[in-house]
């Protein structure tokens, strides 16, 4: 009796189950079949097509935010597309709840810049590093460091071997050339005379031609050691051998490194003395590589030192690199600065501004008023107690203010102070229209 049961059960349960599976074979059929959408083909024919179960549902969804947009116009690449129907208005309560200032859009001067970062340096034609190419020893000192010197001023007096030397050798040279010219005259004289033969005619005119060129050698070595040709007439007018000579100033300048040492030993190596001319300086700067169209030779440059905040040097374009430094994808751009108040130092750090363009006539608006919105720049204009937002184009900027180009009109109130709020509040009366899911 009890096996009979049993039986009736699992043929009761097996039942259910074949029931339960057509069930949801059917609800299947019918799902794939709402999934189904007829199309027109070219011809006019009907063809199905057969999508992903819940990409109906998707595509409905779209097709409601298509059809809505934002104000029905639809969206912008990066940003929305405004239009009259986007305002904003406050109620009393609002209205002294928010800080709103505006300002009037105008027409004015403005001067866009490029800031870069630079360093003072030396000017490499105003700088003289005084040395002497030979051994020798400080015998005395004539300027000190800092003193401001002129071209051809004395600076130390050396005592040198390789002086002493070719001295003498200038000397030697000198008699060996003068008896050599005696000896060719008085053979040319004899030869002359038929006296004497043509052999010792072109042997003492051979010696004297010689001698010539070793007094020429001798000569020369002296302006090599520094000596110059008003001093090398001297010394052939004293005929006295000293080991003495005295280097001068090549330029007008201020001595800024000084290692003269009264006694101290010289060789090749040493940089006695640094003359620099402090009167015009040059600044160095790093333009990237996407700046480098916009610089032009002379172009005016305004300088600004930390040393100095409330001063600005100008300073002019006289030189732009021809090799980009592939690492910091920089080029190098030199500008010319006068300093005359001798307040610029070589090795300052400074800011500077390159001069773009010099705009009589921009429309401008101070930089605060501007917002970003994706990938556009908007403003909000106030019309009749009302606010609205427009789109604009910008130019160029100048410290705090910015040129624009399209969007506005001269006059148009725009608001500088509360423009954040205008926007985040703009943005909460789309959301609570359901505009956006």
């Amino acid at each position: 009796m009890i096996k009979k049961y049993k039986n009736r059960f699992l043929y009761v349960v097996l039942i259910l189950a074949l029931t339960g599976l057509g069930l949801t074979c059917k609800k299947h059929r019918d799902t794939r079949h709402e999934d189904t959408q007829i199309t027109q083909n070219a011809a006019g024919s009907q063809q199905k097509t057969a999508r992903a179960p819940g990409q109906q549902r998707l595509e409905k969804r779209g097709q409601q935010a298509v059809g809505r947009g934002f104000g029905g116009r639809g969206r912008g690449r990066g940003g929305r597309n405004w239009g009259p129907a986007d305002v904003i208005e406050f109620t009393e309560a609002e209205q002294s709840a928010f800080e709103i200032d505006t300002v009037k859009a105008a027409y004015m001067p403005l001067k866009s810049k490029l800031i870069a970062m630079g360093k003072v340096l030396e000017h490499p034609y105003r700088k003289a590093i005084v040395s002497y190419p030979f051994p020798a020893r400080i015998a005395q000192i004539h300027a000190r460091i800092g003193d401001w010197i002129k071209k051809g001023q004395k600076l130390v007096t050396l005592q040198s071997e390789e002086v002493g030397n070719a001295k003498s050798e200038f000397y030697k040279a000198q008699a060996d050339h003068e008896l050599a010219r005696v000896n060719y005259e008085r053979q040319k004289r004899l030869f002359d005379r038929g006296v004497g033969a043509q052999k010792d005619s072109l042997y003492a005119e051979s010696d004297f031609k010689i001698a010539e060129a070793t007094l020429n050698a001798a000569e020369k070595k002296l302006h090599v050691l520094g000596f110059s040709e008003e001093e090398v007439k001297l010394i052939a007018e004293t005929h006295q051998i000293n080991p003495i000579i005295t280097l001068y100033a090549p330029i007008d300048g201020k001595i800024t490194i000084n290692n003269a040492v009264l006694g101290a030993m010289i060789d090749q190596g040493t940089e006695i003395l640094t003359i620099m001319d402090p009167t015009i300086l040059c600044i160095d700067a790093e333009i990237y590589e996407k700046d480098i169209a916009k610089i032009r030779d002379k172009q005016q440059v305004e300088v600004n030192v930390p040393a100095y905040p409330g001063d600005q040097f100008n300073a002019e374009i006289s030189f732009i690199g021809d090799v980009l430094n592939e690492e910091t994808r920089t080029i190098t751009v030199r500008s010319e600065v006068k300093n005359t108040d001798y307040k610029l130092k070589p090795g300052m750090f400074a800011d500077i501004k390159i001069l773009l363009n010099h705009h009589d006539r921009a429309l401008v608006l101070p930089k605060e008023a501007i917002l970003d919105d994706g990938d556009n720049s908007i403003v909000f204009i106030k019309k009749a107690g009302k606010y609205y937002p427009q789109v604009v184009e910008l130019g160029a900027k100048e410290d705090s203010r910015v040129e624009i180009l399209s969007g506005i009109q001269e006059g148009d109130e725009v608001v500088t102070t509360g423009n954040y709020q205008l926007k985040s509040k703009l943005y909460d009366e789309i959301l609570k229209k359901g505009q956006v899911h």
